[in-house]
């Protein structure tokens, strides 16, 4: 899932300089510092990538965890797996209905 998530990390610097936070948004998806208070907008969808990053290392760690006898239950590593897969999707989904909206205003005429 490290694959998914690195185009995500892509798309959000490519889309920086229209949020007006170029070098904040490329340095959040590292871990976080004493950074300068970004626009509202632009927190929410940092947090929200890096709980996505989060559950997606939780997800791996259990999963090596089941492959080498660690101790993780099949149960466990299945709830991870599947936490961090239905986060990504939503993450997807309201990627998917703002670039809609976004579509949806720059084709309107004034």
């Amino acid at each position: 899932m490290q694959i998914a998530i690195d185009p995500m990390a892509a798309a959000m610097t490519a889309l920086a300089p229209q949020l007006g936070k170029a070098p904040a948004i490329a340095s959040a998806l590292a871990p976080a510092a004493a950074q300068p208070s970004q626009s509202p907008f632009a927190d929410l969808v940092v947090d929200a990538v890096g709980q996505i990053n989060q559950l997606e290392s939780q997800a791996h760690s259990a999963v090596n965890g089941l492959m080498t006898g660690a101790g993780v239950d099949v149960h466990q590593a299945m709830i991870a797996t599947e936490k961090a897969s239905l986060s990504f999707e939503l993450a997807l989904a309201v990627r998917n209905k703002a670039v809609q909206a976004y579509q949806s205003v720059i084709g309107m005429q004034f």
